[in-house]
């Protein structure tokens, strides 16, 4: 994939984190992939504004749902991560 060097102006004390977080990566990967995932964010609110306009707004309902779905795929992440294993019929 072609690069091409470019100029940015950030907040010192942010730097020295980013810097810290990113270790063996390199400053260079670690921003890259902050990018990537921002301009996905924003492409992903653009399709949810795109859906909203075409079916309507999100009800309560449907956005606790989602935030319980969330919830429930973060704690089999924390578990995971911590090497916790899951039992045979247990789901994620």
């Amino acid at each position: 994939m072609a690069t091409k060097k470019v100029t940015v102006t950030i907040p010192e004390e942010l730097l020295d984190e980013i810097r810290a977080d990113a270790a063996e990566r390199g400053l260079s990967a670690y921003v890259a992939e902050a990018l990537r995932f921002k301009r996905d964010r924003d492409r992903l609110l653009e399709l949810v504004n795109w859906l909203g306009e075409e079916y309507g707004p999100v009800t309560d309902e449907e956005r606790a749902a989602a935030i319980e779905d969330l919830e429930d795929l973060d704690a089999e992440h924390e578990r995971r991560r911590a090497g916790g294993k899951r039992d045979a019929g247990e789901t994620a």
